[in-house]
C-alpha cells in the first residue's frame, strides 16, 4: 500500500535519484516481493508447510485453503479495496502518497484483519502463536494508523518488524523454529528497510518507527 513505483525524487531523507539503476531496480523489486500486503501470507505459508508442528494435522487441501483465505483476506480485498477508492476519486492514487490518503484505506485494512484474526481465533485446532501472530498484524494496522494522524509511518517496516519479532519469539519459545529463520527474517528486514530508504519518500524516523511499531505489537499480541 506504499509508493513504491514512479514517484518523484524522495524528500524526507530517501536517496533514489543518487542511486545506480541497478541498485535503484533491486530496490523496487524487494519493495514489491515483501509488499506489506503479502508479509502475512508469507508467514502463514511458512507455518502451513516448512514449520514442522504448526499444523501437522491439517490436510493438504486444508492447507492450501487456509493460505487462500488468508491471503484473500489480508492482501487481496485490501489491495482491492484501494483500487476502487482510486477510481471512485475518495484517492488520488493508488500508490498513497499522502497521509491524508491513507486514512481510508487503513480503516478498510483494520476491518479485513481484524475478520481474519476472529475467523481463525475461533477455530479451536489453530495453533495459538497463529492466532497471536494475526492479532499482532492486526494492531500493527491499527498502530500504523494512528501514528498516520502525525507522519506518513513506512507499512512496509512495519509489516517486515513484526514478522522479525514473531520468529524471534518463535525460537525464545522454542515453538520448533531455529535460529536459521530468524537470521532469514532479519536479512528481509534489513533489505526492505534499506529499500524503502532508497527508493521512497520516508524518513529514517519513519521507517525506524515502523518497524518498531511492527515489533511491538506483535509482543502486546502475544502478552494478551
Amino acid at each position: 500500500m506504499e509508493n513504491i513505483v514512479a514517484h518523484p525524487p524522495p524528500l524526507n531523507g530517501g536517496e533514489d535519484y543518487r542511486q545506480p539503476a541497478t541498485l535503484r531496480f533491486l530496490a523496487h523489486f524487494f519493495s514489491y516481493v515483501f509488499h506489506p500486503l503479502f508479509i502475512p501470507a508469507y508467514v502463514t505459508a511458512f507455518l502451513l508447510y516448512i514449520h514442522p508442528l504448526a499444523f501437522a494435522g491439517y490436510s493438504d487441501q486444508r492447507k492450501f485453503f487456509s493460505l487462500i483465505a488468508v491471503f484473500f483476506t489480508s492482501s487481496f480485498l485490501p489491495a482491492f479495496s484501494v483500487f476502487l477508492m482510486w477510481r471512485l476519486g475518495f484517492i488520488e492514487s493508488i500508490f498513497l502518497r499522502t497521509q491524508k490518503e491513507r486514512i481510508i484505506p487503513y480503516a478498510a485494512a483494520i476491518i479485513f484483519y481484524f475478520w481474519v484474526w476472529y475467523v481463525f481465533r475461533n477455530q479451536h485446532e489453530t495453533p495459538v502463536f497463529f492466532v497471536h501472530f494475526l492479532l499482532g498484524s492486526f494492531l500493527a494496522v491499527c498502530g500504523a494508523w494512528m501514528w498516520n494522524i502525525r507522519l506518513k509511518v513506512s507499512m512496509h517496516a512495519t509489516a517486515v518488524g513484526g514478522m522479525v519479532m514473531f520468529f524471534l519469539l518463535q525460537v525464545l519459545n522454542r515453538q520448533e523454529v531455529t535460529g536459521q529463520y530468524l537470521a532469514v527474517a532479519l536479512l528481509v528486514a534489513g533489505i526492505v528497510c534499506t529499500s524503502r530508504l532508497m527508493v521512497s519518500n520516508h524518513s529514517r524516523q519513519e521507517i525506524y518507527i515502523g518497524l518498531f511499531t511492527g515489533m511491538a505489537c506483535q509482543l502486546v499480541a502475544w502478552w494478551l
